[in-house]
């Protein structure tokens, strides 16, 4: 992880010494000699991970400079340095907005933990302001979109366990998107800008899924070229996620059980292990509760993957986020078959709320897309639709003999608002979406149709 540090003191060969030891470390340094300085560099908008700052200097003070930059980048954590060491300095950096507090003399190797978990958890934070404010949006937090209560059930559970390091695992339907939530996990974590490495358990036979998990040296086994560097020393200092991991072997499990306790992999062919770090998340469609029961899944293995544990509803159980999942996707491969859609017709609309999707998002997305391809005006209709979806429509429309009642423009079009809304539960921030107006527009409709 590079930090990027401003430095701020007004003795310049204090500055020169830590501007080389951090640099040494990893960090991008920037100095300035004077608080105006340090401030005209921070709002500049300058990307600075967190600033180093003297508390006595010529001219305003670092406490004054903390002030002043808690007020303008309120994002940059502050870290202060003086050689008064007591308790009222200390007390005052803190009030004048201070992350921490260093007093000299001190060690570089002090300095580099406490600026390494300021910039970490002010990162952190940022993530977590920035999800929690897309959630509240309806548009659904890391990738995962939803306005449900379900999906801000798993915004919620993922933002609480943001800061910790235990193992989680995931359960769900295939296709429910538990990668995505591994991703989101991976995201919000202090091992964000650590590799996120994905294997799937059940994608390879035992000998290859152990050498892409431990690695191998050169001559280990038949067509073992050259030394391989396994997945979990890959995923060093980040996020390992184990695809359902319900599907590894009964004889692979005891290593990778001992691996994660110990720490330590042994590549296949080797004498010696090696350490490595790294956060698990596991996911699996399977009930390994059961498995275990029934001797399929270790016991020990399951309870050090299940320290925390996370459900995917399936899309049939969080049915409001339908349309917009599938407005979507539309935008989506609109975009990248460059056709212009103003999205889809009511029956199709109805339709997409009606089916049960047992393939989940996966199902839908593969449905828009395939609807996207087929259709040929601004709208998509029943016949752009793929055979399953229309093959199983429910409550056909009566025949009628007589010719379609003719209607003023304002009454059409005040069906025609009504039934989105209707299909959309009531969603009027995904009704207002797929009409193509904002919100207060819609608002300001339904007050004169007499629906609030």
């Amino acid at each position: 992880m590079t930090i990027r540090a401003l430095l701020l003191d007004d003795d310049v060969d204090l500055l020169r010494f830590l501007q080389a030891e951090l640099t040494d470390r990893g960090y991008e340094v920037t100095l300035a000699r004077s608080g105006d300085e340090a401030l005209a560099l921070a709002k500049r908008g300058e990307p600075f991970d967190v600033a180093l700052l003297d508390v006595r200097m010529p001219g305003p003070s670092g406490l004054d400079v903390c002030r002043a930059l808690s007020s303008a980048c309120p994002e940059l954590p502050v870290v202060l340095m003086t050689g008064f060491g007591d308790m009222d300095a200390a007390i005052a950096a803190l009030r004048a907005g201070a992350h921490d507090f260093l007093t000299k003399p001190f060690e570089t190797e002090a300095l580099d933990v406490v600026l390494r978990r300021a910039a970490e958890q002010s990162e952190r934070q940022r993530e977590v302001e920035r999800l929690r404010h897309s959630s509240e949006d309806g548009e659904g937090f890391a990738g995962i979109l939803g306005a449900s209560a379900e999906i801000r059930r798993l915004s919620d559970i993922v933002q609480r366990i943001s800061g910790s390091d235990a193992s989680v695992l995931v359960t769900g339907e295939s296709g429910s998107g538990k990668e995505l939530v591994a991703r989101a996990i991976h995201s919000l974590s202090k091992r964000s800008r650590g590799p996120f490495v994905a294997i799937n358990c059940a994608a390879m036979p035992d000998h290859l899924l152990e050498s892409e998990l431990f690695g191998h040296e050169r001559g280990a086994f038949t067509g073992a070229r050259a030394a391989r560097v396994g997945l979990l020393r890959r995923a060093h200092g980040g996020t390992l996620f184990l695809d359902e991991i319900g599907d590894m072997s009964l004889a692979l499990q005891p290593k990778l059980l001992r691996a994660l306790q110990e720490k330590l992999v042994r590549p296949v062919g080797s004498d010696h292990e090696v350490s490595f770090d790294v956060r698990v998340v596991a996911a699996t469609h399977r009930n390994l509760q059961q498995a275990v029961r029934k001797g399929d899944f270790r016991a020990d293995l399951f309870f050090r993957l299940n320290v925390i544990s996370i459900s995917v509803p399936p899309l049939r159980e969080r049915r409001d986020d339908i349309l917009l999942l599938a407005t979507r996707f539309c935008e989506e491969f609109a975009q990248r078959d460059h056709k212009q859609l103003d999205g889809f017709a009511p029956d199709v609309a109805k339709q997409l709320l009606r089916h049960d999707w047992p393939g989940n998002v996966r199902e839908l997305r593969n449905s828009i897309e395939s609807a996207v391809t087929m259709a040929r005006g601004h709208l998509i209709t029943m016949d752009d639709l793929p055979g399953l979806l229309t093959d199983q429509q429910t409550e056909p429309e009566e025949p009628s003999d007589s010719p379609g009642e003719l209607l003023p423009l304002s009454e059409v079009e005040r069906r025609h608002v009504l039934a989105i809304l209707d299909a959309v539960g009531g969603n009027k921030s995904e009704a207002a979406r797929i009409l193509g107006v904002d919100r207060k527009t819609l608002q300001a409709r339904l007050q004169r149709y007499g629906r609030t």
